[in-house]
């Protein structure tokens, strides 16, 4: 595809997560009905433009986008704005009632779903300071053992039962986020310690280390902002965004494995190893984090020129964020998805076999 479309689509990219983090000021600073119209944006129009619009093209690969990391850069500051402006507009008093209910909800959407997506791809760039400001963003969430976590294990052992994030089929999302929380902060500490173990000269700081200090330094500036209040508002926007994370990873990878082949080895990841998603407006918002097969494959692939081929990558019944949404029911949907997993299952089966 031409250059052209790139940046067509990097235009998208960046309208669509502006717009919203534009709105969010705007409710944080003005307060009445703006907190109430960015929460609608993130949710009620953008489920409606994912209705209305067919699914996004792919790029050519090779394609390189330096105004991708601009726009990557330009969120995580934006991030470390908004989240510091929200425990102080809310704890603080500026808003109240049902606007500030508004605003948290909001907030905690954004942190989850676009600043989520946006450290994830930072923590993947070779420039150590892009990466840097990916693990800012995740510690500033109360997450930066995720840094690790991501990278040394669930790239590793996905779609395997070594990896904390990769949901069982049959496991319900309230039993995989307490397993996964817990069990990606061990991995990623054993990993990370093993890892300089080897190393000739490790670094002076174990990662782990400045996660919990990191942690620290922000529940103090929130305490700083808003007193006690300004931290239980930060660790309750994190736990929010948390949860946002978890429920990404629950329905991107549900249930698909990776199985043993004939000489006893488990098949190398493939692209039918991710659930993803094509709609073209929820896509842009989360930076085709629902293009997590390709991702998968190709992980230092920028994130606009991510492919989707539904012919050999499990497609999910709806978008992304309806199908997070469908998770916290347990029952409806392992009625919706174990049909699904069962039938990719034995295809799996089949071409690990050979």
């Amino acid at each position: 595809m031409s250059n052209g479309a790139g940046q067509d689509r990097m235009a998208r990219f960046t309208f669509i997560t502006l717009t919203l983090v534009a709105l969010l000021a705007i409710g944080l600073w003005q307060g009445g009905l703006w907190p109430w119209v960015a929460l609608s944006f993130v949710t009620v129009f953008t489920y409606m433009m994912d209705r209305l619009i067919g699914p996004g093209a792919s790029l050519a690969p090779g394609q390189e986008f330096p105004a991708g990391d601009a726009l990557a850069v330009t969120l995580a500051v934006a991030h470390l704005v908004l989240l510091a402006a929200g425990v102080w507009a809310i704890a603080g008093g500026h808003l109240t009632g049902a606007t500030a209910v508004a605003a948290f909800i909001g907030l905690g959407l954004f942190f989850g779903q676009v600043s989520n997506a946006n450290a994830h791809e930072l923590v993947h760039r070779s420039n150590r300071w892009l990466r840097r400001l990916g693990v800012t963003v995740y510690v500033s969430l109360l997450f930066g053992h995720h840094a690790s976590a991501h990278i040394r294990v669930h790239h590793v052992n996905v779609a395997t039962t070594a990896d904390p994030n990769s949901a069982r089929a049959g496991e319900g999302f309230y039993r995989f986020a307490a397993r996964a929380w817990a069990g990606s902060f061990r991995a990623g500490l054993r990993a990370e310690t093993a890892l300089r173990a080897r190393a000739a000269s490790p670094a002076l700081l174990h990662p782990y280390a400045v996660y919990l200090g990191g942690a620290g330094v922000v529940l103090i500036v929130a305490f700083l902002l808003a007193g006690f209040a300004g931290v239980l508002v930060l660790c309750g926007l994190a736990a929010h965004a948390q949860m946002q994370l978890l429920l990404s990873d629950y329905v991107q990878h549900y249930g698909l494995r990776r199985h043993r082949r004939a000489d006893g080895r488990t098949e190398p990841v493939g692209p039918q190893h991710s659930w993803n998603a094509p709609q073209w407006f929820s896509s842009a918002l989360v930076l085709n984090a629902t293009r997590h097969s390709d991702h998968h494959q190709r992980p230092a692939t920028p994130y606009p020129a991510l492919d989707l081929r539904s012919a050999s990558m499990p497609i999910l019944p709806r978008s992304l964020p309806v199908m997070a949404m469908l998770a916290l029911w347990p029952p409806l949907w392992r009625r919706v998805m174990d049909p699904q997993v069962a039938e990719w299952d034995a295809k799996n089966r089949q071409s690990a076999a050979v």
